[in-house]
């Protein structure tokens, strides 16, 4: 997809350097992957502490299991 976008040249600059990426399409890849990246983890986060995990088993259960 093209768009057109009008953003701070230091902004790209800092972005490519961190990034490492040799082109500005590149570079916003790699912003854009890393920012979907956190938003899922924030995501799983709210889920986790709405919802807790449960364990069926304890540490010592687990632990004798392994050891079987």
């Amino acid at each position: 997809m093209k768009v057109t976008a009008i953003i701070p040249d230091d902004l790209i600059n800092e972005a490519m350097a961190l990034s490492q990426a040799d082109t500005i399409t590149e570079t916003l890849k790699v912003a854009l992957i890393s920012y979907i990246r956190s938003q899922k983890i924030k995501q799983i986060g709210v889920t986790i502490v709405s919802e807790p995990l449960e364990f069926k088993y304890s540490a010592q259960e687990l632990r004798d299991l392994n050891r079987r």
